[in-house]
């Protein structure tokens, strides 16, 4: 399969070195320190494009694929209030768009263990929800997508619960950490606090508390290679197909 990159960074580069030991060729890479073009041979050859850039680029990256003809995964968060323009483009079949906020197998498991444990705390007032999450400092965007997929998963099966408010963001550079507060977060609000500090590639943490005791899930990204092998497969199962996709389609969750 050839494949196109738009956004050569670190997840780029980690994309590139399996999508290779899989036998696939990567036939163009576009990023602002690189002189690669949607209109270069390269870019026509390809079969699926990935895209992982910047929440102010993907919109305009996802348009100049779909004039191309060009299937799409991506996994930038921070633009997801054009998601549903997006879906209803691939509705008819003629584009294709495969996007997770996440592309973790073990963040997807994840997934569906916060939606059952909001299923059981349903039943019981006395737990408060909350979330944080943290990610390495270049991450532009806060909340993570990821967190908000988890948030969503407990919006939808909390009654309590009717959305969620970034509580408060600590940017850990430098010598002193700096907080940034919101206001008081309702109690029909799920709280997120966001975390910047060096090069972690995430951390989400779902705590429910009580006056008596506390649950708590989490999940620890390793390194970015999971995310990575995960963007190869979607590349590999949307490959031929039409349509609007996500990883349950893929995992068959």
């Amino acid at each position: 399969m050839n494949i196109a990159l738009i956004g050569y960074g670190k997840m780029g580069k980690t994309i590139e070195e399996i999508a290779v030991s899989r036998g696939h060729k990567i036939t163009e890479k576009i990023d602002i320190n690189l002189p690669g073009s949607f209109d270069s041979e390269g870019f026509k050859a390809a079969d699926v494009v990935i895209e992982f850039t910047a929440p102010a680029a993907a919109y305009d990256n996802y348009m100049k694929c779909f004039e191309r003809g060009k299937s799409v995964v991506s996994g930038t968060t921070g633009w997801l209030d054009k998601l549903p323009e997006i879906q209803e483009m691939c509705k008819g079949g003629e584009h294709t768009f495969f996007y997770s906020s996440n592309f973790s197998l073990g963040v997807n498991i994840f997934f569906e263990l916060n939606r059952h444990l909001a299923k059981v705390m349903n039943k019981f007032d006395a737990y408060r929800p909350s979330m944080s999450e943290t990610h390495h400092i270049h991450k532009l965007d806060a909340p993570s997508g990821t967190a908000i997929t988890l948030a969503e998963g407990v919006v939808d099966n909390l009654d309590r619960i009717d959305g969620w408010m970034l509580d408060r963001t600590i940017y850990t550079a430098g010598e002193k950490p700096t907080v940034v507060a919101n206001e008081t977060i309702p109690a029909d609000k799920l709280p997120i606090t966001a975390i910047r500090e060096g090069e972690v590639p995430g951390i989400h943490t779902i705590r429910y508390d009580s006056e008596a005791d506390y649950i708590e899930i989490k999940h620890s990204a390793n390194s970015r290679r999971g995310f990575a092998l995960g963007v190869v497969l979607a590349a590999e199962y949307t490959n031929g197909k039409k349509g609007f996709f996500g990883m349950k389609d893929m995992l068959g969750f």
